[in-house]
């Protein structure tokens, strides 16, 4: 149970610093699974030299005072790797994961040390020892059930990541103190519970603090961790490692000056009419805080539908506490964004897809046959946004995305966000021209709207898409491989 608990706690202890993605999970794992192998054979010997009781309880004793204070320990290191994301450091973004990770070394191993011990203790005949070994992994995987589904259901989305450790690190102390009540140094483990609590009393207040700005508020959610931070007069939406602002609200302004801005003209892009295409509904995959969602019923006030889709609640109460969500008076839908367009067969005039709001995206839904669905869910003449994060000179998710669409819609435009180095990517139902979105955004007269679309004709550099070469499929999307491959060059220059 302790085990499991410690690889689940662990990925969430790295999640604010170094995200989700599949090679930090792959680093994790495999390095654990590295301890584990080490603690079967370091078990396997110390059981068949010294079978007692007394070492056995004493080995699961340090490890749970290991996981305890693992949460206290690994703080001031995780916040060097902040520092070395400012600084663009890979040596020391590197070096910190590797030494949090590697933290979890010794409580591992001593933990892999418990299951070839129990069998050497517990085996009295080898005629039963098949009979033996097997009740031991029996219980060891009804352990692991418990330290699969505690802590992902109840204790870290209840009482965070830091206290599941801590819990659980004390569950495993007291469990060993009990077996070694009948030795007289059952004082000096017991004093590991104490050491347990105290590391618990000074853990510090906050998870993570921001990189810039003031704290507003932080949570680990069942889907990432949340800050809010707010700089001078905008409020600002980070999630997980923090390499991007994924909704902002500013009360001094309607526009964000940034590519929040340019998702509102995507009614523009289809064949040009003599009146402003305004559209009747938008959906949007990847609500998060409501920027977008917001702007769009500032520009066109009731007479629009607008309806969002969120994974994350937690994201929409921030949304709500933070970012005014209110304001768009959409209808809210929590769930994934593709299961909610195979479920539901409502059709659209606009269709905007803000779901890439961390550094790693998930796969799924960046394929053709998700934007197959996508289009499928358009009306004729309807089109979709999708916000797409680059750096100043390397277009290559850019050209992933635009590649991808290009192979279910029409024609595609990309329309460059200097400010965010963003690049806005539209999939049109209906053959289009520049030409015809020029026009399109020059007769706009809904507010914020006619501002962005002026903003967009002066410096988007509004172009058809030129991208062909790469389309993802369900079967074949290396988003992340692709985005860690974009981090190392920009960090390394």
């Amino acid at each position: 149970m302790a085990s499991l608990s410690v690889e689940f706690g662990a990925s969430r202890l790295l999640a604010p610093y170094f995200g989700t993605s599949l090679y930090v999970w792959g680093v994790l794992i495999g390095l654990i699974l590295i301890y584990l192998s080490a603690g079967y054979v370091i078990g396997g010997r110390l059981a068949d030299r010294h079978p007692q009781e007394e070492l056995l309880y004493q080995i699961t004793a340090w490890a749970g005072l290991w996981i305890g204070v693992i949460p206290l320990v690994s703080y001031p290191i995780l916040l060097i790797s902040q520092q070395g994301f400012k600084e663009l450091s890979v040596g020391l973004v590197t070096g910190t994961l590797l030494a949090v990770v590697v933290l979890f070394a010794a409580p591992v191993i001593l933990l892999g040390c418990v299951s070839p011990f129990a069998i050497r203790l517990l085996l009295r005949n080898v005629e039963t020892g098949g009979n033996t070994a097997g009740r031991v992994y029996a219980l060891s995987t009804a352990g692991s059930i418990l330290g699969t589904f505690l802590p992902v259901f109840w204790f870290i989305p209840t009482y965070g990541t830091r206290p599941t450790l801590e819990g659980f690190g004390l569950v495993l102390v007291a469990v060993s103190v009990a077996g070694l009540w009948r030795w007289p140094r059952r004082r000096v483990y017991a004093s590991f519970a104490v050491a347990v609590i105290l590391a618990w009393i000074f853990l510090p207040s906050g998870i993570k603090p921001p990189q810039v700005g003031q704290l507003l508020y932080e949570k680990e959610s069942a889907y990432g961790y949340i800050q809010v931070v707010q700089v001078d007069t905008t409020t600002e939406l980070i999630l997980n490692e923090g390499l991007g602002i994924h909704s902002v609200y500013d009360r001094g302004s309607d526009l964000t000056h940034g590519y929040w801005d340019y998702l509102l003209l995507a009614g523009a892009f289809r064949p040009a009419q003599a009146a402003p295409a305004h559209p009747g509904s938008v959906a949007f995959l990847g609500l998060a805080g409501g920027t977008s969602a917001r702007q769009y019923r500032l520009a066109y006030g009731d007479g629009i539908d607008i309806t969002g889709v969120e994974i994350d609640p937690d994201i929409l109460a921030v949304g709500h506490r933070y970012f005014h969500l209110g304001d768009a008076r959409a209808h809210e839908v929590v769930g994934d964004a593709r299961y909610w367009l195979d479920t539901q067969a409502g059709r659209y005039d606009v269709i905007v897809l803000d779901a890439y709001r961390q550094p790693y995206i998930p796969f799924h839904l960046t394929t053709r046959e998700f934007f197959q669905q996508v289009r499928d869910h358009l009306r004729p003449g309807g089109a979709v946004a999708v916000n797409v994060a680059r750096t100043a000179d390397d277009f290559r998710l850019v050209d992933v995305l635009a590649s991808t669409m290009a192979a279910v819609y029409p024609t595609v435009f990309l329309l460059d966000d200097p400010s965010f180095t963003n690049t806005i990517v539209y999939g049109t139902t209906e053959p289009t021209t520049v030409q015809d979105v020029e026009q399109n955004l020059q007769s706009e007269t809904a507010p914020v709207a006619v501002d962005a679309a002026q903003a967009a004709l002066e410096q988007g550099d509004i172009r058809a898409s030129g991208y062909h070469d790469h389309v993802y499929t369900d079967d074949l999307a290396p988003i992340e491989r692709l985005i860690d491959e974009i981090i190392l060059g920009y960090v390394t220059g």
